[in-house]
């Protein structure tokens, strides 16, 4: 169990927690225990931690969980959350360096305050800035890929520290390929120095506006379930289908945009994965298209 395994994992200057109920953390609000999870102090810390792991100790790297389902048995192992250690910005003129672990929303105010433009969209997304570089998350017209320079990133097996350019990345809707290999620790970005911040405000306060009045952003949910398949729309997919409000156990389909699910308050973990697998399947059935995971699922 998690006491045994501490014993057996390298000396940090960071902090390991154990038996982690990760039901509390989800935006979900479900999900069994994490068995360990390890909060590396800095960057220096993550990257002799890695490979001083014993490699038949699965590890896993979780943001802040705003796009996740973990699974009801819990995450076997060590999960890295990246802190406090990971959440500096640096401007230097147009150039914004900031911290992964930094939350869209508040990267998207701080840049506010500082008359930048181009992250606007960041308002508009739950989560962290790492977990925006993960999945080229965008909305409203606007991807992270459109602004991003470069990450700093660790390799998952080496613990060697890179510093990889958006050309390296290879990054496309929703997916950026080195994100099974990388945990990004920093991203710089370019950004338009705006004279007006009055405009920037406006932006963000209409990208706000509209989620309220489109999204369930009130009720335990992780986001976007689905990506959209090319040229369509998975929401228009799944109301044709004629999903909108369909309960399977404690879940359900949006009302307001079927594109999420919805914890009703009783809901598993099985239960709400078992409704995305429902949909992509009564999608499939009618329309030949098969609706590809946006959410991540993680766990036993």
């Amino acid at each position: 169990m998690s006491e045994s395994l501490i014993k057996f994992l390298p000396r940090v200057t960071g902090q390991y927690r154990e038996n982690v109920i990760m039901s509390n953390t989800t935006w979900f609000k479900v999900g069994g225990p994490a068995e360990v999870i390890f909060k590396p102090e800095n960057t220096e810390d993550l990257s002799n931690f890695i490979p001083s792991l014993d490699k038949n100790i699965p590890l896993n790297i979780l943001g802040l969980c705003s796009n996740v389902i973990v699974r009801d048995k819990g995450i076997h192992g060590v999960t890295i959350r990246l802190g406090a250690g990971f959440t500096g910005i640096n401007i230097d003129e147009n150039i914004v360096t900031i911290g992964c672990a930094s939350t869209d929303y508040n990267t998207a105010m701080f840049l506010y305050d500082h008359g930048l433009s181009g992250l606007e969209f960041l308002v508009g997304i739950p989560g962290s800035l790492g977990g925006a570089i993960a999945m080229n998350a965008g909305c409203y017209g606007s991807e992270t890929a459109e602004y991003l320079l470069s990450v700093e990133a660790i390799h998952k097996t080496t613990g060697k520290i890179y510093n990889l350019t958006v050309k390296d990345l290879e990054m496309s809707y929703r997916h950026s390929p080195l994100k099974e290999e990388f945990i990004f620790t920093k991203a710089s970005f370019a950004l338009k120095n705006m004279t007006n911040k009055d405009k920037i405000k406006e932006k963000m306060d209409e990208i706000t506006n509209s989620r309220t009045l489109s999204q369930p952003i009130k009720e335990r949910t992780g986001g976007s379930t689905f990506k959209n398949p090319g040229g369509k729309k998975a929401w228009e997919l799944i109301e044709e289908s004629r999903l909108r409000g369909h309960v399977l156990g404690g879940a359900k389909v949006s009302e307001k945009h079927c594109n999420f699910l919805i914890n009703t308050g009783t809901a598993t973990a099985a239960d709400i994965e078992n409704l995305g697998n429902f949909i992509q399947k009564t999608v499939y059935n009618k329309t030949n298209i098969m609706l590809e995971w946006e959410i991540v699922r993680i766990g036993l």
